[in-house]
Formats: C-alpha cells, structure tokens, sequence
C-alpha cells in the first residue's frame, strides 16, 4: 500500500559526489521522520542521516559536512547529497519513511529497496 523507490546509486572516484533519491507513493497521510541508513559488506546497517517532519536533522560522525539530507514534503521524498565521497563511503544505501496511512492511524517503516554506492580509491 505504500511504495518506496530509491535512485541515485553509482559508481564514483573518491572526492567525488553522488545525491540519492528516495520518493514514497501510495495511501500516504503524513510521513515523519526520514531516514537513511547503509550496510557496508560484512558490517551491521548504520544510520547515516535522519531528518523530522519539522526538518530537524541528525548526522553521523563519519559524514558530518560532507552529507546532507533533506526532504520534499510535497513530493515525499528526501535526497542525500554526497560530497567528499571516501572509499569507505561503499555500502547499500536504503532509505525508510515513518508512514502514517491515515490521519488517526499509527506511524509505520517502510524500507527502500536499496542503492549501490561505490567508491573507488
């Protein structure tokens, strides 16, 4: 009932910049906070960026001014643009939306499918 499609992904050179999309559509009444997280090979998923409905933001250490996130609340959907991409920035990068499907309806997750990102050194 509601569908995330993420874009975006790619190959890059280190220092190089990539800005991801992530847009959900469906029975939609209100989207809080956004989110996007990554998962490395053989490492736990990590949140990257989050951004609340009053657009608040929250960065994790390893990104802090090099990324930033924000959102379009007309078009549900929030962007990650990337700059001064490293080689460890590598990883499956999925966004998730908290979702609520009707005005008095408790909020959800709901997970992209997720996008490559590739840094080469």
């Amino acid at each position: 009932q509601v569908q995330m499609v993420e874009s975006g992904g790619g190959l890059v050179q280190a220092g190089g910049s990539l800005r991801l999309s992530c847009a959900a559509s469906g029975r939609i009444s209100n989207v809080g906070a956004m989110e996007w997280y990554r998962q490395a090979p053989g490492k736990q998923r990590e949140l990257v960026a989050r951004i609340t409905s009053n657009t608040m933001t929250n960065y994790a250490d390893s990104v802090k001014g090099r990324f930033a996130i924000s959102r379009d609340n007309a078009k549900n959907t929030v962007y990650l643009q990337m700059i001064s991409l490293k080689p460890e920035d590598t990883a499956v990068y999925y966004c998730k939306f908290s979702v609520q499907m009707t005005f008095f309806g408790r909020f959800s997750d709901y997970w992209g499918q997720g996008t490559q990102v590739t840094v080469s050194s």
